[in-house]
């Protein structure tokens, strides 16, 4: 019984998503890796303002939709299972972003420090998880 009242702690619960969303967020970046043909760190440690830029909006993007499944969602293997569907679809806004460039190379750009094409990769992963997080809630 006591064990009972200590997971329904609210100081808990929020160590338990915090923890678990962090995990899926390390995870997240391991496959964005893995899909971009830049290594993210490499650049960023390199001084690449739009790898970072562009790492920065992945980063928010995966944290937002998270926020969306936690208020929505109330067991942790529901939230869990929405939130990584919105991450595949930002991976797949990802792509048709670079689909639907055919005149230049998105990952080329931005391993370039083509900071235009850094900024637009955030504000794509950014306005795109509002609008994946509100379609998951």
């Amino acid at each position: 019984m006591l064990l009972s009242g200590f997971w329904s702690n609210p100081l808990v619960e929020s160590a338990g998503y915090f923890s678990v969303v962090v995990l899926c967020l390390v995870v997240s970046m391991v496959i964005f890796e893995i899909v971009t043909k830049y290594k993210n760190w490499e650049e960023i440690k390199k001084g690449n303002v739009a790898v970072a830029m562009a790492t920065g909006g992945k980063i928010f993007g995966v944290c937002n939709i998270f926020k969306y499944s936690i208020e929505q969602h109330n067991s942790l293997f529901q939230m869990i299972g929405w939130g990584l569907f919105g991450f595949s679809l930002l991976i797949i806004a990802y792509w048709l972003f670079e689909f639907l460039t055919p005149s230049f190379h998105v990952d080329q750009e931005i391993e370039n420090d083509n900071r235009s094409v850094g900024f637009i990769s955030l504000i794509i992963s950014v306005g795109l998880s509002f609008v994946i997080g509100a379609s998951i809630s």
